[in-house]
């Protein structure tokens, strides 16, 4: 090519505020409805807080509740795939050992999905979405108090306290964490992860064992 060609224009870039994608959309609406009740916020509300119009946030996505239902799942995937994994019989490790894992890995998950679990904890199941969650919630309940049934089996764990009321106790203390737990707080994820599992681990370990 000579000189005297010309080059292509190079495209023009697509006009818009930075950091408003998606994800961006997602936390301010997770952080709005954590602030001020789902139920009490409004997508004008939401456009507010970001400084965009209805319009531009609706090129994102459908819906309020498309946004609910994005960050209960955000909560809940993870969770999800690590109780199933702790559900999963494995050679070698007790049911003991992977119930003190969950337990672990799942302040772990509140930690990293903070914003989200608190949303997820007050949920009371007036949309179709929130009962979807509630559902998903209950899943994991009964696969946790199993769990725990499986570690009384093994003798590990004291016999005269119901698994279900177990696995609710344990998991009400790391669902606590929503409450004052704070990243930059004077505690770390694994000064937490460690206090709960020692905790609850000693104080419910079989003395037989």
């Amino acid at each position: 090519m000579s000189t005297t060609d010309h080059a292509e224009p190079a495209p023009r870039r697509r006009r818009g505020r930075p950091g408003h994608d998606q994800s961006a959309i997602l936390r301010a609406a997770v952080e709005l409805f954590n602030r001020r009740g789902y139920d009490a916020t409004s997508m004008g509300d939401l456009a507010k807080e970001l400084g965009l119009t209805k319009p531009a946030i609706y090129h994102h996505v459908t819906s309020k509740e498309q946004l609910l239902g994005q960050a209960l799942d955000d909560a809940l995937d993870e969770l999800t795939a690590v109780v199933t994994e702790a559900s999963r019989e494995r050679a070698g490790v007790s049911a003991y050992e992977r119930l003190r894992e969950v337990v672990r890995r799942s302040v772990e998950v509140l930690v990293a999905h903070q914003p989200s679990v608190t949303l997820l904890l007050r949920v009371r199941g007036n949309s179709e979405v929130e009962l979807a969650a509630l559902g998903r919630r209950r899943w994991l309940d009964d696969r946790l108090a199993a769990l725990v049934a499986d570690a009384v089996a093994e003798g590990a764990l004291r016999d005269n306290v119901p698994p279900a009321l177990v696995s609710r106790l344990l998991f009400g203390m790391v669902n606590s964490l929503v409450e004052w737990y704070r990243p930059d707080g004077t505690y770390d994820q694994a000064m937490v992860a460690d206090a709960i599992t020692a905790i609850a681990f000693d104080g419910l370990a079989s003395h037989e064992t």
